[in-house]
């Protein structure tokens, strides 16, 4: 289906167009059948398939029905919320409804000045939302759209009862439209559907037809002295233009991102714990390409979205299979094809067969060429790091390049 044919409003149509969208995903086409009409929606939809221009675009279209009444988007993290509110932005250039991003971590004054100047799209993450809501800042009654976005981390993160506390605060379910977006649609997400929305549809997404037809997937089994020579290698023969490296704990992506600037590579580490300033200054610059890698734990593998990344690295395989499928959903977005590498080493290694159950499929196997174990320079300097200490490998063949 193509977007020219939904009955929108040509303003919606013209920021369509601008962000250059043509035809509808999978989960917008299953969305828009139900949502354009005023119907709930409760989807199991990975990140990466065209899920907020779904509720974005019903937002706009619908909004302009409920006089006096405000759209708000309940996401998990801040990064999140920073990108639907670009997407809104990009979205609803030609209409005028005002958008506020409210989110912890920064000052309070700018998000109470844009609720203040009527914003009738709030997008933001529970504790700063129930935070103005308690000062009379923000109202929950005045919600006419609900958008609960990754419902699912949204409950890994601990904000259920902060999530009930926000709807039993809002108008009936009967008296909103509510749209639930998941990854999977497990008892827990299902159960807060039945609970507090009007008799939503469910739409089911298949996750293996998100990664495996667009991702090129490669895994290498490689012991735990040898995985920094043979990302190395990796990154020598792949050339990114761009390129996200994942790791499972905060010390790993620190350190590994020292070992790397030894090496003469560009790279930033994020972390949950860094500032909120110094994380936007971070998703910028890889956005921007003036960082060309950034090394990451999960909390970048929701909400962080990156046009064209090249390459998604697994240096660590990730122990949820759900987190597996998130990761490498970073590249080949929105259809366009991408390519994720995984390093199976022997600490996380018994992750691997949930994973490939997960995704119904073997993930195909590359034993490396000698030639691929590069030298590691971090080696010659000792690296402080408690938990992720480097070690010498047999194998080291060449340098890589500074540049990749």
């Amino acid at each position: 289906m193509y977007f020219t044919e939904l009955q929108l409003d040509e303003r919606i149509q013209l920021g369509i167009r601008d962000a250059g969208f043509s035809e509808c995903t999978p989960v917008q086409e299953a969305t828009f059948k139900h949502s354009l009409v005023g119907k709930d929606v409760c989807a199991q939809s990975q990140t990466g398939t065209g899920k907020t221009a779904a509720f974005l675009i019903t937002i706009f279209q619908n909004l302009r029905k409920q006089k006096g009444k405000k759209a708000l988007i309940i996401v998990p993290t801040r990064e999140l919320a920073v990108q639907v509110e670009k997407d809104a932005l990009l979205l609803g250039a030609h209409l005028d409804y005002k958008v506020a991003c409210i989110y912890g971590g920064v000052g309070y004054n700018l998000q109470e000045r844009q609720l203040e100047a009527g914003a009738e799209i709030i997008v933001g993450t529970p504790g700063r939302l129930l935070d103005f809501n308690k000062s009379h800042k923000l109202n929950f009654r005045d919600i006419g759209i609900l958008v609960i976005d990754e419902a699912d981390r949204l409950f890994d993160m601990g904000f259920m009862p902060d999530l009930k506390r926000m709807l039993r605060a809002m108008p009936p379910a009967h008296k909103r439209q509510t749209m639930l977006f998941s990854a999977t649609l497990s008892f827990l997400v299902k159960e807060l559907a039945w609970s507090f929305m009007n008799d939503p549809v469910e739409i089911e997404i298949a996750p293996e037809h998100l990664t495996v037809d667009t991702v090129t997937q490669e895994l290498y089994h490689v012991g735990n002295d040898e995985k920094m020579s043979l990302l190395l290698g990796i990154l020598a023969r792949e050339k990114p233009k761009n390129c996200l490296v994942f790791t499972n704990m905060k010390s790993t992506a620190v350190t590994l991102a020292k070992r790397l600037g030894m090496n003469g590579i560009r790279c930033e580490f994020i972390t949950g714990d860094l500032q909120q300033k110094e994380r936007t200054r971070i998703i910028e610059g890889i956005k921007s390409g003036r960082i060309p890698l950034l090394v990451a734990t999960n909390v970048a593998s929701r909400g962080l979205h990156v046009d064209n990344l090249d390459l998604v690295i697994n240096y660590d395989l990730p122990e949820d299979c759900e987190d597996y499928v998130h990761r490498i959903g970073r590249t080949a977005r929105a259809g366009k094809e991408g390519k994720a590498i995984s390093l199976a080493c022997e600490d996380y290694i018994y992750a691997l067969e949930s994973i490939e159950k997960y995704l119904g499929m073997k993930i195909p196997v590359v034993w490396p060429e000698e030639s691929l174990f590069v030298e590691d320079k971090s080696q010659r300097k000792r690296v402080s790091n408690r938990s992720h200490r480097s070690r010498r490998g047999p194998r080291h063949k060449k340098a890589a390049s500074a540049g990749y």
